[in-house]
């Protein structure tokens, strides 16, 4: 297990560095770079610059280099000093914009994972070993109507609905007269009054897929022999139900948790912009959409070090939780 745990971090090196600059080319594929976005942003707002300003501003951000030259400069200084660069945009450093966020978007992404795990898993249960119930009929349209309504719509609902009914303000994560100010008791409360409905589309939008997967699975392993051996052996339902078909039917949760990590650290980026939420996501559309390269490339290489780390992470839970795969 450690020789294969190696290996697959070896791997891991090269492969973030084959990403990092990928992306990085990606971002400033589209026409212009960050001054043209810059300057088109300034005549929006009624504002102008020169075109010896917008040089004045390539040659002092180096945007005149070529790309190879500005991708080294980056990626050197993350390897040898751990600086990811100042953003363009913010003109601030790119681990304080990130960090800042961080821990709000952590707090969010795990609790809505955990809700959803806590509904989909013994709801897929249910609906399994009550094949073609009342309930199994309700959980059924409730999975198809939380895949087919998008998270950023059911938000926008949730929204009206506690505004006019309830004369509530839900959007951000806390109310206007708190933003700025430092945590206190005081704060907190009001987050938990705003927090409830990001949790809310967020894992009725996880919920209602992995709910179809968890009962998929569960019927397939109900049907296999050794159910009905356990049966035959004088086993009761619920033993013979949670100790061996939900073991096996949790491996799809379990291969999954390389997508939940980078997810975690990203967030829903739609869901965030509509309920206006302090998260990293938003963060990362609006550097993408400003060409802010450090910033955007900081956050997409994060990412992929989230999803190799998730890789294997899943890899080795997965053995440890089913036995046909660990003697393999």
């Amino acid at each position: 297990m450690l020789s294969y745990i190696g290996r697959r971090l070896m791997w891991a090196i090269p492969t973030l560095i084959f990403v990092s600059f990928i992306s990085f080319v990606i971002i400033q594929l589209p026409p212009g770079d960050f001054v043209t976005a810059y300057a088109a942003q300034l005549r929006n707002s009624g504002d102008y610059i020169t075109e010896a300003q917008e040089a004045a501003l390539r040659a002092e951000w180096g945007l005149n280099d070529p790309l190879l030259v500005q991708y080294w400069r980056w990626i050197s200084n993350i390897i040898f000093y751990g600086d990811f660069g100042r953003s363009l945009e913010w003109n601030s450093a790119v681990s304080d914009l990130i960090w800042e966020r961080l821990g709000l978007t952590l707090a969010i992404s795990t609790l809505s994972m955990v809700f959803t795990w806590l509904i989909a898993i013994p709801v897929g249960v249910y609906s399994a070993t009550r094949q073609y119930s009342v309930f199994d009929y309700v959980f059924t349209v409730f999975g198809f109507l939380g895949k087919g309504v998008p998270d950023f719509l059911l938000a926008l609902i949730l929204m009206w609905m506690t505004f006019v009914w309830l004369n509530m303000d839900v959007g951000g994560l806390v109310s206007p007269q708190f933003e700025g100010q430092p945590w206190d008791l005081a704060k907190f409360g009001n987050m938990l009054t705003h927090i409830w409905i990001p949790l809310l589309v967020l894992a009725t939008g996880g919920a209602a897929g992995l709910i179809r997967v968890m009962r998929a699975n569960m019927l397939d392993e109900l049907r296999k022999p050794y159910v009905e051996t356990a049966y035959a052996q004088g086993f009761g339902e619920r033993t013979v139900v949670w100790r061996y078909p939900v073991r096996v039917a949790l491996n799809p949760f379990i291969s999954t948790v390389g997508w939940a990590l980078p997810a975690l650290f990203s967030g829903d980026v739609i869901t965030a912009v509509v309920l206006n939420l302090p998260t990293t996501g938003p963060l990362l559309l609006q550097a993408l959409k400003m060409q802010d390269m450090y910033l955007a490339g900081s956050f997409i290489l994060i990412l992929s070090v989230f999803t190799v780390i998730g890789t294997v992470l899943s890899d080795i839970l997965l053995a440890l939780s089913d036995p046909r795969i660990r003697f393999s």
